[in-house]
């Protein structure tokens, strides 16, 4: 997965520093699904450009966990995890640039707060909801938004287009800001995660969606495809989004924890299985349930 950041400011290797990465290496980094690598294809006075290109490994992901066997383990091995924009993606922007993420640049302080013409572009998106749900996430931010359809088969134009894009996004702003939209909206556009989703996933939402998630037009959609339609958690983040600037009271606070040390608990495999069927079923607007009766 190949995704690359360019900037025209003057001078544009100033990117090398908010990025905390030398233009004239090439630098590697260990994620326990694989290997991330920075480099620069281009880097003058007149345009920088940044890749993160990730190298996730599907053996890694299965390797020595419990249940990894039976059912489901061809797509363990067999999958678009590799080759997409997906929360693997956020994962590595977060600790490839984590310093730029948080808006530090220890060397030159000022530029964190630049407005930079900033352009990235992500070689292969899932677009679960098609070109228009990507322009509805990235164009109230202020983002020209161009992308392109990939071919299920290049060779096979009969069978159509897939659910994957090629994306550009041209802007202007803090280069922090780019980074958090990314890390934000990537996992949003799969609608997908790789982790179980938890109530720091809420911390992490708030924290990354600081100033812009609590006025986005799609605050719902994204809230509820971030935290993989986790309900509780979904009324938490939006309530918290609505009241962003008043802080809660001692008793919200009181529920909150309460709430967060029942989600907090080991969930076993059987009820994460039960809950998905549930969700399914909801979704489906299903008004009856056929049980064929499986046995054990």
């Amino acid at each position: 997965m190949l995704l690359t950041l360019s900037t025209t400011h003057t001078p544009a290797t100033d990117l090398g520093y908010l990025l905390h990465k030398n233009p004239e290496k090439v630098q590697s980094f260990d994620l326990n699904f694989g290997k991330a690598h920075v480099f620069y294809p281009e880097a003058t006075e007149e345009r920088c450009t940044a890749a993160l290109l990730l190298d996730v490994d599907p053996v890694a992901l299965v390797r020595g966990r419990a249940g990894s066997g039976g059912e489901g383990l061809l797509q363990q091995y067999v999958n678009d995890r590799p080759y997409v924009a997906s929360s693997f993606l956020s994962v590595a922007l977060s600790q490839g640039f984590g310093t730029a993420l948080s808006g530090r640049c220890k060397a030159r302080p000022e530029l964190p707060e630049m407005a930079l013409p900033l352009e990235i572009h992500l070689s292969t998106l899932p677009c679960r909801g098609g070109e228009e749900f990507l322009r509805s996430l990235f164009e109230p931010l202020g983002y020209v938004v161009e992308s392109e359809p990939v071919a299920l088969d290049p060779e096979r134009p009969d069978l159509g287009e897939s659910s994957y894009r090629a994306v550009t996004l041209r802007t202007e702003g803090r280069l922090q800001d780019t980074l958090s939209h990314l890390y934000v909206l990537i996992p949003v556009l799969d609608d997908e995660k790789h982790y179980w989703v938890s109530t720091d996933e809420v911390e992490k939402l708030l924290r990354h969606g600081e100033g812009w998630l609590a006025g986005h037009p799609a605050k719902e959609a994204i809230t509820r495809r971030y935290l993989r339609r986790r309900w509780s958690l979904v009324r938490d983040a939006l309530s918290r989004l609505v009241e962003e600037e008043a802080p809660g009271e001692d008793g919200v606070e009181e529920q909150k924890a309460e709430e967060e040390a029942v989600v907090e608990r080991r969930v076993s495999l059987n009820e994460q299985r039960m809950q998905a069927v549930l969700t399914a079923l909801r979704e489906s607007g299903a008004r009856r349930v056929l049980d064929l009766g499986c046995g054990e």
